[in-house]
């Protein structure tokens, strides 16, 4: 396993919120775009798994890295093409460098799909063993910058070519009120761009298509994820979404309304209040969800039945202990989630019973500093910068938000025809603790794809499965979260140390020897060093959950994936779905 510094990948995570014409001649520009768009798109996968992954050859560059600097690209341009030893790298802006980083090409690129554009590209090509594989990443937030921590590191390690793109958004979102160019290229156009040229620059580079295309992203680069599957269904062979912020301008009204409610006089809630009520929680419930009895999260929140009212209230002097009136009113309405004031229709869900403490919880939801520079941007897109987020009326200034950004920013379409007919395999997960993207949210999103393939869940699971990560906070367990958190995806703080605790590793068996990923098993360390593994358990396809047997609850055999109930969770009303 190699190390990511976790402490690196926090204070990134916090601060998101992320046609060729080669030197020699024109007809081998038009040849390497052709391939980079068709052949690394849906093919027949090329080889089988070997080695925890790789093809059964390897590649190493065609041309010096150098070279790619001539390079032209159709809507853009290729600004430095720099080959990096093996070793330690520190990209540009970061506190910590990248260890144990194989040699590579680190190529930097503009795109400019409309006259306003600037998205920013980065790909990194191994030098040596390309296993033949192109792999998108996503970012987090409003992006803005280059989002180093979010796989593009772990897909280089794992031989993949990988990309990322700062979405265009750089240097902030939340000054590009009246740039609607650049909101589409943060809803859908920038990753697409940066998936044609950088497939194009790897064809360049090894003088072979990718066989195969993957993409990996969590939060925003879950709404990525979605947004590829329902607009560019031909860009990937297979893709993994976490925690996707697919219906995103709704999602966003829960960060609104509870920076209201928490802000309101006296509602302020502390982060050992949290704890304490994050803890009376889990007393109610831990055990009856299918988990062990020894857990410190919930398996499955659904199944835990929790009374507000029975949390100690205070009465005479405030303590950390008791929660006044206007606590109590402000938690209720985080669990509730935001509704339409006027017709009691449901926009988003509420937070998950035993998500109030993890990071990105109630605490930096009520931080009206940098709560609202992080998360309300498009707000201000849709309603000028003028708005205050303690005037947003969630009847008509909603309706003027999606009226204007909806169409652009939301994936909500639940019909993949066109990614299942092309053969692509799309992985979906959610940790259980996750306040920043309720994993009912996926869940809704989930089944309403099954309903769209006539109801059928098992041809459902043919082409997309989903996976409830139990006690994982917002993407991994760096995030928050008391329970699992690394299976290799997207801020994942390592390398798996094989396929079966590797999820890109999974996702790739799947499209490319049609193996499909019953379960993964994710781990969580007791050291950031990732030295000592404090447990592991298998996630499984839903609706199975992990479900305690009996012996030692930090081993994966103590458990298995059972069946468990579908749905469950409150759905937002069919306006706010748009």
């Amino acid at each position: 396993m190699t190390q990511i510094h976790p402490a690196r990948r926090v204070v990134e995570h916090q601060a998101e919120g992320l046609g060729l014409r080669l030197a020699s001649t024109v007809a081998a520009a038009a040849a390497a775009l052709m391939a980079a768009s068709c052949g690394g798109g849906h093919g027949n996968g090329g080889g089988g798994l070997v080695n925890g992954g790789t093809l059964p050859t390897s590649t190493s560059e065609k041309v010096s890295c150098e070279s790619l600097a001539s390079t032209k690209l159709a809507g853009g341009t290729v600004k430095s093409a720099v080959a990096i030893p093996a070793g330690d790298f520190t990209p540009p802006g970061q506190p910590a460098p990248v260890t144990g980083l194989p040699a590579f090409c680190r190529v930097t690129m503009t795109m400019q799909p409309s006259a306003d554009s600037n998205v920013n590209v980065e790909l990194w090509l191994p030098r040596q063993n390309w296993n033949g594989r192109f792999l998108g990443t996503g970012n987090g937030g409003g992006a803005g910058s280059i989002a180093y921590n979010t796989g593009i590191a772990e897909g280089l390690k794992r031989g993949f070519a990988a990309a990322n793109t700062d979405l265009g958004t750089a240097p902030d979102p939340n000054q590009l009120v009246d740039h609607p160019e650049r909101w589409r290229d943060f809803g859908y156009r920038a990753n697409h761009e940066m998936t044609l040229a950088g497939k194009a620059l790897t064809t360049a580079y090894y003088q072979s298509p990718p066989k195969t295309s993957y993409f990996s992203g969590c939060s925003t680069g879950g709404q990525q994820a979605l947004t590829i599957a329902q607009r560019y269904p031909e860009d990937y062979n297979g893709i993994l979404a976490g925690a996707p912020a697919n219906n995103r301008t709704h999602l966003h009204t829960i960060f609104l309304s509870n920076l209201q409610t928490l802000n309101a006089p006296g509602a302020k809630l502390s982060q050992a209040k949290l704890d304490m009520i994050t803890s009376k929680v889990l007393a109610a419930c831990v055990g009856t969800d299918g988990g062990a009895p020894t857990d410190k999260f919930l398996t499955d929140p659904r199944r835990c039945t929790f009374d507000p009212e029975t949390l100690p209230k205070c009465s005479g002097t405030e303590t950390d202990a008791c929660l006044t009136k206007p606590q109590l009113t402000a938690l209720k309405s985080a669990w509730n989630g935001p509704v339409n004031p006027r017709t009691n229709e449901r926009i988003f869900s509420g937070l998950v019973l035993g998500s109030e403490s993890a990071v990105f919880g109630l605490a930096f939801q009520g931080d009206t500093v940098s709560w609202p520079l992080q998360q309300l941007y498009m707000f201000k897109w849709a309603l000028g910068t003028d708005w205050q987020y303690t005037n947003f009326d969630f009847d008509k200034d909603m309706d003027k938000v999606d009226s204007v950004l909806a169409p652009i920013l939301n994936a909500n379409d639940a019909n993949l025809s066109r990614f299942k007919s092309l053969g692509g395999k799309l992985m979906m997960y959610n940790g259980t603790a996750d306040p920043g993207v309720p994993f009912s949210s996926p869940i809704e999103y989930y089944e309403r794809v099954v309903q769209a393939q006539s109801g059928s869940l098992a041809d459902t699971q043919g082409f997309f499965r989903f996976y409830q990560v139990p006690g994982m906070g917002h993407c991994s367990s760096i995030t928050g979260g008391a329970g699992l958190g690394d299976f290799g995806q997207a801020y994942s703080s390592f390398v798996p140390k094989d396929k079966e605790h590797d999820v890109i590793l999974k996702l790739v068996d799947w499209v490319e020897n049609n193996s499909a990923p019953d379960s993964v098993i994710a781990t969580r360390y007791s050291d950031p060093a990732g030295s000592a593994i404090a447990m592991e358990r298998p996630i499984c396809t839903y609706p199975a959950i992990p479900k305690y047997l009996g012996g030692d609850a930090s081993k994966a055999t103590s458990f298995a994936c059972i069946e468990a109930p579908r749905n469950g969770v409150p759905v937002p009303a069919p306006r706010y779905l748009n």
